[in-house]
């Protein structure tokens, strides 16, 4: 019998925070190396998936500058010792207003200072995979997206959901400039593109393309 090929990425979905917000664990089977993607809270939890899988954490990755999506990130950072990549630098401001978010919504949150800021077009690298940056900006103007190509796979944070779209009644959201995202920037990635969104169910981008109510192709024909 001959053993079935290891692929190259798996993912772990650790749901966190009242929000219920996907934090994804992904790593690299090859060298069993990682990274978490938003961890906005529920630390504990987030270092039980760590132990579970038995994945050494390499780095911290953030789709963009929500409490709910990065406020304990800066405060895991400094307990494991490891560097914060991500989002854009147009979500700083949201970043550093995660002080007083986390008085408004009840939440614990602590405001860093990412190791890296990301841009459109850059890669990020976990063990030996390599993640394409692509800046969506619209839910927030900094909200990056991670996209690994081999696999076929993409965390979307906030910028679309299974049969819906990130809000944009936050400060600095634009409604247009995310339909703009997902339909100029995130379909072209390819149909068969499985996502985490940062809420709710995976999905496909060839299944949003023809159920969601907000970008299906119908909408623009």
């Amino acid at each position: 019998m001959t053993e079935t090929a290891q692929p190259p990425m798996r993912v772990g979905i650790v749901p966190v925070t009242a929000f219920e917000q996907n934090c994804s664990l992904i790593w690299c089977t090859k060298t069993m190396r990682g990274a978490l993607v938003d961890p906005g809270g529920d630390l504990d939890k987030l270092k039980a998936a760590l132990e579970k899988t038995g994945v050494t954490l390499e780095k911290i990755i953030l789709t963009h500058g929500h409490m709910d999506h990065c406020g304990m990130a800066g405060i895991l950072a400094e307990e494991l010792g490891v560097p914060i990549e991500g989002p854009h630098e147009a979500d700083r401001f949201w970043i550093e207003g995660l002080d007083d978010s986390s008085m408004r919504f009840g939440l614990d949150g602590k405001s860093f200072e990412p190791d890296r800021w990301l841009a459109d077009g850059d890669t990020v690298s976990v063990g030996e995979l390599t993640l394409d940056v692509v800046h969506c900006p619209g839910h927030t103007p900094g909200h990056v997206i991670f996209h690994h190509p081999p696999s076929h796979f993409a965390m979307v944070g906030d910028v679309i959901f299974a049969g819906s779209i990130g809000r944009t009644d936050l400060p600095q959201g634009n409604h247009q400039q995310l339909l703009d995202s997902i339909t100029q920037k995130l379909w072209p990635l390819g149909d068969d593109v499985t996502f985490v969104p940062g809420h709710g169910p995976t999905s496909t981008f060839g299944q949003e393309r023809q159920t969601n109510p907000f970008v299906a192709d119908m909408r623009f024909r």
